[in-house]
């Protein structure tokens, strides 16, 4: 497979040739990671974030239609999957920032423990459905309607579900968040 051309081992792994496939992801790695780090900066997160584009390229392959070089197609998906990934992260982090709001007790005395262990204490403490719902949103980062459709459940019923949970943990943890 190494003896082929670019345009050739694209058509091949646009037919399902699998080993196609990795002779064009070998030759596509650096390219990938590259531009990843140059989006991210740390090599750590342009390794994971290059895996990941890995992994969408095994179904997106088939989406190339040759309309652009491949390079700009594959700056494309690595593109998307940076922003992708920032989006998440952006979701978890003021995910995270609300839940340590919850768990901040007015309490004149200082506390000597993580807020957030005392958090997930709480939220361990609740009713199933509450549970459930809070962890898949705020910890596994999933919507809501992701969250629904795992506990088969409606979308609106995921959000009442927050929503008390919210008022037993600022019951529970004395916050003060609005």
């Amino acid at each position: 497979m190494d003896g082929l051309n670019e345009a050739a081992l694209i058509d091949k792994a646009r037919s399902g040739d699998r080993e196609a496939f990795a002779a064009l992801l070998e030759r596509a790695y650096p390219f990938i990671y590259r531009v990843a780090y140059k989006w991210c900066g740390a090599s750590a997160d342009a390794e994971d974030l290059a895996q990941d584009v890995c992994v969408k390229l095994g179904a997106a392959i088939r989406s190339f239609d040759g309309r652009s070089a491949f390079s700009s197609w594959l700056y494309r998906v690595t593109l998307n999957t940076v922003r992708d990934q920032r989006k998440a992260q952006a979701r978890r982090d003021r995910r995270i920032a609300e839940l340590a709001l919850l768990a901040q007790a007015e309490t004149s005395e200082p506390q000597m423990d993580d807020p957030l262990d005392d958090l997930w204490a709480a939220v361990r403490d609740l009713p199933d459905g509450e549970r459930d719902a809070v962890l898949l949103v705020y910890s596994e980062d999933f919507s809501q309607a992701e969250a629904a459709a795992i506990l088969g459940c409606a979308e609106g019923t995921v959000a009442w579900r927050i929503s008390k949970a919210k008022g037993r943990l600022k019951a529970r943890l004395g916050s003060d968040v609005r």
